[in-house]
């Protein structure tokens, strides 16, 4: 299966993005996906963001907890990250993924100060 991210893009501190994750074939089997992140510094590790199952139940990194919401629609093959309440600290490559299965290229957000 093949995922491709989009929605990202340059917004200012506060704002909001909703990024898009397009599976190539059906994710209704597909039982844990999920969102990460890497941010600009060197040496950045990928951190998790955000995952869900598919009976919709969620986990949240306390980072970005109470400000971003994952959510799936089985019947279109896509994965949701909703982003609001933007921080700086948020800018980096965002990538969708299925757990030792594999992952999209990602879309950049950048939060500007």
């Amino acid at each position: 299966v093949q995922l491709v991210e989009s929605g990202g893009g340059l917004v200012q501190a506060g704002g909001s993005l909703r990024l898009s994750c397009v599976a190539s074939e059906s994710i209704s089997s597909i039982r844990i996906m999920g969102w990460g992140r890497q941010g600009p510094s060197p040496g950045k590790q990928r951190e998790q963001v955000a995952i869900i199952n598919n009976n919709g139940t969620t986990r949240i990194a306390n980072a970005v907890k109470g400000r971003f919401t994952i959510s799936r629609d089985n019947e279109k093959n896509t994965l949701y990250l909703q982003m609001n309440s933007l921080r700086p600290e948020d800018t980096g490559n965002y990538f969708c993924y299925i757990p030792d299965k594999t992952w999209g290229q990602g879309t950049q957000v950048t939060v500007s100060s």
